[in-house]
Parts: structure tokens; C-alpha cells; sequence
């Protein structure tokens, strides 16, 4: 397939990224206009505001020359990472009331979740509404046929063996062998697997099989050579397509919770991680191959969204989750002064971090040990 235009993916990464900003940012705000909690500033984009209004509440409504996220600025908090501004004390009673930092502890925990917990649900929605409409193919976790070479024929499986478990955990199709094989290349899978009236298990060695995209990103997939059966258009009704996709978000939470903890313990690169650059390539041929290709990756960039932000790093959600957290166990809040310069650690870690991948993606994957 032929690499999209950079006009395409330029057009395509702002249609994708602007509403999974704008949804998630809506949940902060939304969950705190129920609080009482007054917002000062909406914006989508950071940086200088290129338009905006002010609507009869007092909150700016802006977008921002740079549209690489956004935020909703609070009453009472000092800047856009919700850092409570230490003059808030000053404040008369009625600004106080409607203020993010004087409100209890589980309405401010409640607002900062809602921005990751949206994007989940926005995932989860259209995930349920491809279900229903176009029902899931699925085939069965017998093995039809091996690979050559194949690490499971090698380890003792046979074709007609129906694999019911990985490492414990219970399989039922195809694709849940392969959500449990693909992460994990060069580690050793204990698999369970049913021949005849026998439950046999088999330690079997992960083949690393090198990726390469269109656009020269490579990416380390785990392969064991096993090939499943003809798989067959399975319908759900709409509660069950809802149950599934809610699956369908959690399994890919997972994935991305492992690919996390390889590259901190070395045994994945960081080159694997996605930055803008790639991201815009991505929706770019996404778009070009319809709408339905790049509904369903904006599904799976609203699950990254809502993963990185409940990571617990400072200036993203999950690090005012964490401190919430403690201030729950400590009942009183880490001093301000605390906040404020873990917040700055946080931000510089993640704008370092996203530097760091960008430059990655930009330049020559050798320059950067890849």
C-alpha cells in the first residue's frame, strides 16, 4: 500500500486527535460543572488562542495554535495542569465555593478521572456499535495447521489440539491465543491444550518476529507457528456487543500495561512507542483505507489516551489521582510547594519523553540504538 500524502495525514491526525481532545476534556468539565466547580478556561490546543468566545458563565472557549492536546483550566487552579494557585486562599466566600482545589476530596478525584474514563467509554461505544452492525469474525483455538519452522510443533502440539489455556489463563478463540502470544517474543508461554480426553500442557520458546510498516517502523511481535481454522461472522445483540467491546478495551489496556513494563525492564525498545509522527502516519492510512478503517483507530487512540493519562506521573490524571490518594490516607494534602515542583518533574519528564520519541521517529532509527 502506498504511503498517504503528508496534506492526508496532516488532515487526518487533526480529525482524529481534536475530538478524543475535546471528548476527554468534556468529561473534566461536564463531571465538574455537576460539582459546582467553575471553569475559567476550555481550551483545544495549547499555546496562543487563535479563536474562542466567552460563554455566560465566564468560561473561555479557545483553539489554541498548537492542537497536541488540551486542557480545561479551573477555578482556583494557577495553570493549565490544574497546580492550585496559592493565592486561592484570598479569594471572597463565592469564589471559594465554586473553586476545584476547597471542594472535597471525592468530587476533585471524580473530575480528574472523567477525562480517561470518557475516552474508555468513546473506545467502548464505537467498538459495541461495530460489534452489532457488523457481528465479529471468530474462529475456534484448534490448531489447523503449524508454521515452518513452528516453536509449538516443536514443543509437542499437534494439529486438531485445541489450546484452552496460556500461563493459567482460560482461551476460547484464535484471537485470544493471539492477544496472548504477540506481546511477549522470547519469553516462554506455558500452554494447556485438549487432545482427545487428555489436558496436556507445553512449555513453548516465542519465536521475535521483526514487523516492518510502510512507513520503516519496526515492531517486535511474538509468533509460536500455529495457524487457526476457517473463522466464521459471529452477531451480537446490543447488549452483548457492549459487553464484548468493554473486553475488546480492557485486553488492549493490558497490552499496552505489558508493552510499559518490557521497556522499562529493557526487554523492548523505546523506539516502539508511538509519538505524533507516527500517530499522523498511521491516521493518514487509516483514513485512505474509509471511514470504518479510521473510526475504529480513533477508537484505539482513545484507549492510549485514556491509558497514558492514568499513568501516575505528575501533571498527567493519574498523578493527581495518586495524590489524592495520599492526601486520603494522610487527611490533609502534600504542601503546595511539593505539588508544584513534582508537577514540574512530571511535566518535563513527559514533554522530555515526547521529545525523545518524536526525534526517534524523525531520524534514523540506528542514531537511537533501534
Amino acid at each position: 500500500m502506498q504511503a498517504p500524502s503528508v496534506l492526508l495525514m496532516v488532515v487526518a491526525f487533526v480529525l482524529l486527535l481534536a475530538p478524543l481532545v475535546v471528548v476527554h476534556e468534556l468529561g473534566h468539565y461536564l463531571v465538574g460543572r455537576w460539582c459546582g466547580i467553575g471553569a475559567d478556561v476550555f481550551s483545544v490546543g495549547f499555546g496562543r488562542e487563535l479563536i474562542g468566545w466567552t460563554d455566560r458563565r465566564g468560561t473561555r472557549w479557545r483553539l489554541s495554535l498548537v492542537p497536541l492536546g488540551g486542557y480545561v483550566k479551573f477555578a482556583g487552579d494557577m495553570n493549565a495542569a490544574s497546580v492550585p494557585n496559592p493565592d486561592a486562599d484570598a479569594m471572597p466566600p463565592e469564589e471559594r465555593a465554586a473553586a476545584f482545589q476547597f471542594k472535597p476530596l471525592w468530587q476533585r478525584a471524580l473530575v480528574v478521572a472523567a477525562g480517561p474514563v470518557t475516552n474508555f467509554l468513546v473506545a467502548v461505544a464505537i467498538f459495541a456499535a461495530f460489534n452489532f452492525a457488523y457481528g465479529r469474525i471468530e474462529a475456534s483455538s484448534e490448531i489447523a495447521g503449524f508454521a515452518t519452522p513452528s516453536p509449538a510443533q516443536a514443543a509437542g502440539l499437534r494439529v486438531g489440539d485445541r489450546i484452552t489455556a496460556i500461563d493459567g489463563k482460560a482461551v476460547a478463540s484464535f484471537d485470544d491465543i493471539r492477544m496472548a502470544v504477540v506481546p511477549f517474543p522470547g519469553e516462554n508461554l506455558r500452554i494447556t491444550a485438549r487432545r482427545g480426553r487428555q489436558d496436556l500442557n507445553f512449555g513453548v520458546p516465542v519465536a521475535t518476529h521483526i514487523d516492518h510498516d510502510q512507513f520503516g517502523h519496526d515492531e517486535r511481535i511474538g509468533m509460536i507457528g500455529i495457524a487457526g481454522g476457517k473463522g466464521e461472522i459471529v452477531h451480537y445483540g446490543p447488549i452483548a456487543s457492549v459487553r464484548l467491546a468493554g473486553d475488546q478495551c480492557l485486553s488492549l489496556m493490558g497490552m499496552m500495561a505489558t508493552g510499559i513494563r518490557q521497556i522499562i525492564t529493557g526487554s523492548r525498545s523505546v523506539n516502539e512507542l508511538s509519538g505524533p509522527i507516527r500517530i499522523a502516519q498511521y491516521s493518514g492510512a487509516a483514513l485512505a483505507m474509509g471511514w470504518q478503517t479510521f473510526v475504529g483507530f480513533a477508537a484505539f487512540i482513545s484507549i492510549n489516551l485514556a491509558f497514558i493519562n492514568l499513568l501516575p506521573i505528575p501533571a498527567l490524571d493519574g498523578g493527581h489521582l495518586v495524590f489524592y490518594a495520599v492526601e486520603a490516607v494522610r487527611r490533609r494534602p502534600l504542601a503546595r510547594r511539593t505539588q508544584e515542583m513534582a508537577f514540574m518533574i512530571g511535566l518535563a519528564l513527559v514533554l522530555g519523553l515526547a521529545l525523545f520519541i518524536t526525534l526517534g521517529e524523525a531520524l534514523p532509527q540506528h542514531m537511537f540504538g533501534g
